[in-house]
C-alpha cells in the first residue's frame, strides 16, 4: 500500500517536470524537500522526547540512591545498538558532523550516498534517544540534505539544483527542529553553502517554511525548544551583556578544544569497537549519575534554568538536600557546561551518532544562567536571569560554529519575537570575534581543514579548496640537457608553442629554467647561439610547486614570485610546469559551477 503511494507520488512529480519550467519545478521539489525533512525531524524529536519521558517516569518509581537507575542504563544501551546498527547494516562506519555536507558539494558533485536518508535516523535516535549527551539537530540537517540530493539525482538535475535542494533539506531541517524558519535559512547559507544569489533564496525560503509548518501541525510544542515568557530588555544591562560575549567566547573555545581531544583519543584507541563503546559508554552513565542534567540533548533541563524554579534540576539529583541552596546550585550549573564537552565528546567519541548543535544551546543556557545567577549573589547587580540564560545560547553557538547570524535569529525565534535582538547582536558577535581569534576554523569545519579541505568565510579560499592541483598539471612540455648548446633550444621553440623549458639532468633532476624573453636578444645573435650551452644561461627557479600543494598554496606562490609559470617536482624530480593562466582559468569554471543561480 505504501509502496504504491510512493509510486504515484513519483509519477506525478515526473509528469510535473515535464509540464512545468525548471523553475518551477524547483519551487514544487523544495516543498517536497521540506516535507521530507520535516518528517525526519517528527520521528526523531518525538522518539527523543517520550524516552526522556519515559525515563522520567521510571525514575520517580525506581530510585538507585536517589538517581533513577534507568537514566544511566539507557545511555550505554543506546551507544551499544548504534555500534551494532553501523556494524551490521550500515558497512561498520558513519560519517558524522556537517561538514560531510561541505565535501559533497565541493568534492563529490553533491552527490550524498542514498544510505545518508534513513543512517543518521536510526543511529542518531538510538545514542540521543536514549540519552547519549549529543544534539539530533545534525542528524537531521545531514538527512534532510541527503533527501535533497537523492531527490535531485532520481530526476536528473544539474550540479546547481542539487546543491540548492541540498540547501532546501538544511533549511527545512532546523526550521522544522527549532519552528524557525529564518534560522533554517541562514544556516544553510552562511554555514554550509559556497555561494548564493538573492534568487536562490526563494527556494530555500519555501522548504523552511514547509518544514517549519509540518513540524508545527504535528509536533506538541513541548517537544520543541522554546521560550514564551521572558524579561523585557534594559538598555542599561549592556555592560554586562559584554561580558557575557567575551565569556561565551572563551568557554566556546575552551568546548571546542575539549571535545576534540576526547574524540581524538577515543580514535587512536587500541579496542574493538563494542569494547570501545562499551568503555566509553559507562564512563558517560558515571557522569550522568552524578549529573543527570548530561542526559540527552538537555532541553528540558534548558526551559527549567529559564523559569522561576531552577532549583528544579537538583531534583532527583545526589544534591537534592541542596535544592533551595542558590549556592550549590550555581555550583551544579558550573559543573555540569563544564563536563559538557566531555560528555560530547565521550557520546560521539566512543560509537554514538549525534551532533554538537544541542549541546552548543545546552551550553549557552548554563554559562548564561552561571553568569548572571553569580553577579545576582555577589550583590554587584540584580540582572534578569532569563534573559541572560536566552542570550548565552546565541553566544555559544555563534562561537562554535562561526556563524552569528543564525545564531541571533535562531534565538530570537525561539523566545517568540525580537524584543532581545541588541543584546543577541552585542554577545553573538563578541563570542564569534573571540573564537576567530583562537580557533580559525568552527567546529565542525576542523576536521576538514586538518584533511586539507578547509571552508572558510573566505569565497576564494572555499573555491581553490576545490580544486585538485594535479589536474591542472601540464606534464607535457619538452626539457633540455644543460650541456646543449642554444641551437638546440632555438630548434625545440621553432617546433612548439613552449615559451619555457626544464633544464634536466639525465637522472631527471631539475637543473634550472629558461624562459624565452629571458633570452630574447640571444637567440638573434648566431655566434651566441652556437657556443652558448644552456647551464651558462639557464636561471634557479624562484619557488617550485609539489603535487601535494594545496592550490591556496599554489597560489599563493604565483602572488609572492609574480611567475606566469612555476615548475612542478616530484618525488626529487622534474615532473612539468603549472601555468598561471591555467590555474585561474580553472578557478573561474570552478566559481561559475558552484555559485547557485
Amino acid at each position: 500500500m505504501i509502496k504504491k503511494f510512493f509510486s504515484k507520488i513519483e509519477y506525478l512529480l515526473a509528469l510535473s517536470q515535464s509540464a512545468l519550467t525548471p523553475k518551477q519545478f524547483i519551487f514544487l521539489s523544495s516543498v517536497i524537500v521540506g516535507i521530507s525533512s520535516a518528517l525526519a525531524v517528527i520521528v526523531l524529536k518525538t522518539f527523543a522526547h517520550w524516552v526522556f519521558r519515559f525515563a522520567t517516569y521510571v525514575t520517580i518509581h525506581t530510585n538507585f540512591f536517589n538517581v533513577g537507575i534507568v537514566k544511566i542504563m539507557l545511555p550505554v544501551i543506546g551507544i551499544m545498538l548504534t555500534v551494532f546498527v553501523v556494524n551490521r547494516f550500515l558497512g561498520g562506519s558513519i560519517e558524522k558532523g556537517t561538514s560531510q555536507i561541505l565535501y559533497a558539494v565541493a568534492k563529490k558533485a553533491s552527490i550524498i550516498p542514498r544510505k545518508q536518508m534513513y543512517a543518521q535516523i536510526a543511529t542518531s535516535s538510538l545514542t540521543v534517544g536514549l540519552g547519549g549527551s549529543a544534539g539530533l539537530e545534525s542528524p537531521i540537517v545531514i538527512t534532510g540534505a541527503a533527501f535533497g540530493s537523492n531527490y535531485a539525482q532520481k530526476y536528473k538535475l544539474s550540479y546547481k539544483d542539487r546543491t540548492l535542494l541540498i540547501g532546501c533539506g538544511v533549511a527545512a531541517g532546523i526550521g522544522a527542529a527549532f519552528n524557525a524558519p529564518i534560522a533554517g535559512v541562514l544556516f544553510a547559507v552562511e554555514v554550509l553553502l559556497v555561494d548564493v544569489s538573492i534568487s536562490a533564496f526563494t527556494p530555500i525560503m519555501i522548504a523552511a517554511a514547509t518544514g517549519a509548518l509540518v513540524s508545527a501541525i504535528a509536533l506538541d510544542e513541548t517537544i520543541l525548544l522554546n521560550f514564551p515568557t521572558r524579561q523585557t530588555f534594559d538598555y542599561h544591562n549592556i555592560f554586562y551583556y559584554i561580558f557575557l560575549g567575551v565569556f561565551t567566547g572563551f568557554i566556546g573555545v575552551y568546548y571546542a578544544r575539549n571535545f576534540q581531544r576526547i574524540e581524538h583519543y577515543f580514535a587512536h584507541m587500541r579496542l574493538s569497537s563494542y569494547k570501545k563503546a562499551f568503555f566509553g559508554a559507562s564512563i558517560l552513565a558515571l557522569m550522568i549519575f552524578i549529573f543527570p542534567t548530561l542526559f540527552g540533548e538537555g532541553y528540558e533541563t534548558i526551559r527549567t534554568l529559564s523559569e522561576s524554579d531552577p532549583g528544579q534540576l537538583l531534583d532527583d539529583t545526589l544534591f537534592k538536600s541542596f535544592r533551595n541552596n542558590n549556592w550549590a546550585l550555581l555550583a551544579f550549573v558550573g559543573c555540569s557546561f563544564m563536563l559538557k564537552a566531555f560528555a560530547s565528546g565521550i557520546t560521539l567519541g566512543s560509537g554514538g551518532n549525534g551532533g554538537n548543535f544541542a549541546p552548543a544551546l545546552f551550553l549557552g543556557s548554563y554559562v548564561g544562567f552561571f553568569f548572571s545567577k553569580l553577579l545576582n549573589l555577589t550583590g554587584l547587580t540584580h540582572l534578569p536571569i532569563s534573559n541572560f540564560t536566552v542570550v548565552g545560547m546565541s553566544g555559544i553557538l555563534s562561537g562554535l560554529f562561526h556563524a552569528p547570524l543564525t545564531a541571533i535569529f535562531l534565538i530570537a525565534e525561539i523566545t517568540g519575537g525580537y524584543g532581545l535582538m541588541i543584546p543577541l547582536m552585542i554577545v553573538a558577535s563578541i563570542s564569534y570575534a573571540i573564537s576567530k581569534r583562537f580557533e580559525v576554523h568552527s567546529l565542525d569545519v576542523k576536521n576538514l581543514a586538518k584533511k586539507g579541505h578547509a571552508f572558510t568565510s573566505n569565497k576564494d579560499t572555499n573555491v581553490l579548496s576545490t580544486l585538485d592541483t594535479n589536474s591542472i598539471i601540464q606534464t607535457d612540455y619538452l626539457t633540455i640537457s644543460p650541456d646543449e648548446n642554444l641551437e638546440k633550444l632555438v630548434d625545440l621553440i621553432s617546433h612548439s608553442n613552449q615559451v619555457i623549458f626544464a633544464v634536466v639532468s639525465l637522472d631527471k633532476k631539475l637543473l634550472g629554467i629558461v624562459h624565452f624573453n629571458d633570452i630574447r636578444e640571444i637567440i638573434f645573435n648566431p655566434y651566441r647561439v652556437k657556443y652558448t650551452l644552456i647551464k651558462e644561461i639557464m636561471v634557479q627557479p624562484v619557488a617550485v610547486v609539489h603535487p601535494t600543494n594545496s592550490m591556496e598554496i599554489v597560489m599563493d606562490k604565483f602572488e609572492t614570485t609574480k611567475k606566469a609559470f612555476l615548475p612542478v617536482i616530484r618525488d626529487d624530480k622534474y615532473y612539468g610546469f603549472i601555468s598561471k593562466s591555467v590555474a585561474l582559468e580553472a578557478y573561474r569554471t570552478k566559481l561559475k559551477s558552484m555559485t547557485i543561480e
